[in-house]
């Protein structure tokens, strides 16, 4: 009997020793939790705010851009033929009416060359009926047959000087030749690419802005460009699509930059800033310090140390700014960083003023 109390005994206290061993560790966490939780309430939150004051703003708006030569054409023959000479090299420059390529006319030249003959023949064979028109030597209605025959001898010449002038390839107007796709002797058809041209001073820039937009912008205006390199430049808008694209909804206007340097390549990415409207003596907040909750648009205004959120209305937004266009004034601090882990009334302390 004493043995078996003995025994539930010790079974009893091992219980309760396990029980402790799991237990006392997680109150002993909770009210370590509990402990910092007042201290984390109470800490004083390191903040940048910015002052307002009264200031110019434009609205912008940021769109893609593209890069297309001022002149560019592929370059191809009008007839079929084989390449009898080459006369550029890749990545040159050439003027306006240099000849490029010259295809295999020897046919056509003979062909001239008859003609030309039938041609001296037929002349010689109208000055001929003409003094014998004037002797009344023959009626007027032969004369006219030979005179004629003279006309159609020298419509056939310009005839086949038209089909020599097809086999010659010039460039159409000032340029830079790119690669090449044909060698001499090649076979050429009309549907074989030569080489590329292309007029890249100045370059076209096309984009597009939404319809909203539409009445916001015109021919002359100025834009801003930004390549993929981060260099900026200036072009001016000089024309606009006059009709909305119903598939995109949007506005295809192309502006004109100067590219003496080259640097603004045909065919690559651009950024276009383009400036809307503009607001005088408006406030302005940076956009990170605007935060939305259920009852709407708000910010935190730094007042004598503690954070007061205040509801505000927004206007024109930009990337960096938003207008504000009720709910605070010139003067206010506003909370520009640390809004994440704001909350009403917290204690603040200011580590640096936005300019």
């Amino acid at each position: 009997m004493n043995k078996t109390l003995v025994k539930r005994l010790s079974i009893a206290v091992f219980a309760i020793l396990l029980i402790a061993i799991i237990t006392i560790p997680k109150l002993k966490s909770g009210n370590e939790e509990k402990g910092a939780a007042p201290s984390v309430r109470g800490a004083v939150i390191p903040v940048t705010i910015k002052v307002i004051k009264p200031e110019n703003f434009t609205n912008k708006l940021q769109v893609s851009g593209s890069v297309i030569g001022n002149e560019e054409v592929q370059l191809r023959s009008e007839i079929s033929g084989k390449v009898i000479s080459i006369g550029f090299a890749e990545g040159a420059r050439v003027n306006k009416g240099d000849l490029l390529v010259k295809v295999n006319d020897a046919d056509l030249q003979a062909q001239l060359r008859k003609a030309e003959v039938e041609k001296k023949n037929a002349s010689d064979k109208e000055y001929r009926q003409k003094i014998l028109l004037s002797k009344n030597g023959i009626s007027k209605e032969t004369y006219e047959t030979a005179l004629n025959d003279l006309d159609a001898s020298i419509a056939g010449i310009e005839n086949i000087k038209a089909q020599i002038a097809k086999t010659e390839v010039r460039a159409p107007f000032n340029g830079i030749i790119g690669l090449r796709y044909i060698s001499e002797g090649s076979y050429v058809t009309p549907s074989t690419q030569i080489a590329s041209l292309q007029n890249s001073n100045p370059v076209k820039i096309d984009f597009s802005i939404p319809q909203r937009y539409a009445n916001e912008i015109s021919a002359g205006n100025l834009v801003q460009l930004k390549t993929a390199a981060g260099k900026t430049f200036t072009a001016k808008v000089y024309a606009i699509e006059p009709k909305v694209d119903p598939a995109t909804r949007a506005l295809q206007a192309r502006a004109i930059c100067n590219n003496d340097r080259g640097e603004l390549i045909p065919g690559s990415y651009v950024s276009v800033e383009v400036s809307l409207n503009s607001v005088k003596n408006a406030v302005t907040i940076p956009t990170q310090a605007l935060s939305l909750d259920i009852s709407g648009e708000r910010v935190f205004v730094f007042k004598n140390g503690i954070a007061v959120p205040t509801k505000v209305e927004s206007g024109i937004r930009t990337e960096s700014e938003v207008q504000i266009t009720n709910g605070i004034n010139v003067g206010d601090s506003i909370i520009t960083s640390g809004i994440m882990q704001m909350r009403p009334r917290a204690k603040v302390r200011v580590l640096s003023i936005e300019k």
